[in-house]
């Protein structure tokens, strides 16, 4: 069966639309502020956030903790202020699982030396 070409642009555009919506979503709640898809900013990119989370367990439920708590000493010395103020569980869980979306297979992570100015953490 072939679908018009108008039934198949639908389809394509809605499928498309979740990732969309997610990186709509970030724009909207500020995190591209620090954050961007491919490079460093004042956070890290969002495919190295995906990349150092793919294969962890509870990876989903330990990125909605930074989201909405703030971290220090992940990435760098800059700490990650938290964001429960104005990002609910529900909109922190759709952007951590699209920021994982943008690097599932975990390509290019390398684990990173303790920030310069931060304790080594224990394990």
């Amino acid at each position: 069966m072939k679908l018009p070409a108008a039934a198949l642009a639908v389809a394509c555009t809605l499928s498309a639309a979740p990732a969309l919506a997610d990186e709509a979503l970030a724009k909207a709640k500020n995190c591209t502020g620090c954050h961007v898809l491919e490079q460093k900013r004042v956070g890290p990119a969002f495919k190295d956030i995906a990349a150092r989370y793919a294969k962890q367990p509870g990876a989903v439920d330990k990125l909605i903790g930074k989201v909405l708590n703030g971290s220090v000493c992940e990435w760098s010395v800059v700490p990650m202020p938290p964001n429960k103020y104005h990002v609910n569980e529900s909109e922190a869980r759709e952007l951590v699982q699209w920021i994982l979306s943008t690097n599932p297979e975990g390509t290019g992570w390398a684990k990173p030396s303790t920030p310069v100015g931060c304790a080594p953490k224990a394990g």
